[in-house]
């Protein structure tokens, strides 16, 4: 129990940590940073939704949109940003479905094999999330690296060049953070089920014992009683 516990607390910890890099890298700014610091007096970020200009100087930080959504984009762009949006929800759900799982909360007291259903669908929720958190960020960080490399095989200079930033960053380690919660939570805790439901099974069935005991006493004392009585009028009516 305290070993499953363990595994419990720890998958919640890497579960929030993760949620909480995958929702910031979603939405920050800086999936791209320009490479050529040494040219520029300005640092340059791009996320998935603006692009901002950090002076060097003056710490100064202006931010452009980008057009709407229903504009068009560069292919990278559109299938990161609905990636990056189906990872953040599942892993919330995997979350959530976590916390009311935990044996501390009390939510189904009473139902221990309910909470430990719980938590495995919550591990599995968290282990899809990987996936499309894993590719997309991993995708654009390579198509960023990919098209630098090609610039700079074919000596073009565009002026500002990037590499992939901070935010590409944050986005792999929720993603990783994800999987390592989701194993902890389904590959771990199902070696434990058996074992606790067969603990839980022999409880029940040392409760369900004692009662018939209890009963089968009382049914014994009370005839006994009545036999011992039976006796005394079967004597007076003698004598």
């Amino acid at each position: 129990a305290g070993m499953r516990f363990f595994l419990q607390y720890a998958g919640c910890f890497f579960a929030f940590f993760s949620t909480g890099f995958l929702i910031a890298s979603t939405w920050t700014d800086c999936w791209m940073v320009n490479a050529d610091d040494s040219l520029e007096v300005s640092t340059k970020c791009r996320g998935l939704w603006w692009e901002c200009v950090t002076n060097v100087f003056d710490g100064i930080q202006t931010c452009d949109e980008y057009d709407s959504i229903f504009a068009e984009h560069p292919v990278k762009l559109v299938l990161t940003r609905a990636m990056m949006i189906t990872a953040d929800i599942l892993a919330g759900f995997g979350f959530l479905f976590l916390v009311l799982g935990l044996d501390c909360v009390k939510f189904l007291p009473d139902e221990p094999h309910i909470k430990l259903r719980i938590c495995l669908v919550s591990g599995v929720t968290l282990l899809i999330a990987g996936l499309p958190g894993i590719t997309g960020s991993v995708w654009y960080a390579v198509d960023v690296y990919v098209e630098r490399s090609s610039l700079v095989f074919h000596n073009v200079f565009l002026g500002i060049q990037y590499k992939f930033g901070w935010s590409c960053w944050l986005g792999m380690a929720g993603a990783l953070g994800c999987f390592l919660s989701g194993a902890l939570l389904t590959c771990c805790i199902y070696l434990f089920r058996e074992t606790s439901s067969g603990r839980l099974h022999s409880a029940y069935s040392l409760r369900k014992g004692y009662s018939p005991a209890g009963t089968i006493v009382t049914n014994v004392h009370l005839p006994s009683s009545q036999t011992a009585t039976a006796k005394m009028y079967a004597v007076d009516t003698r004598v």
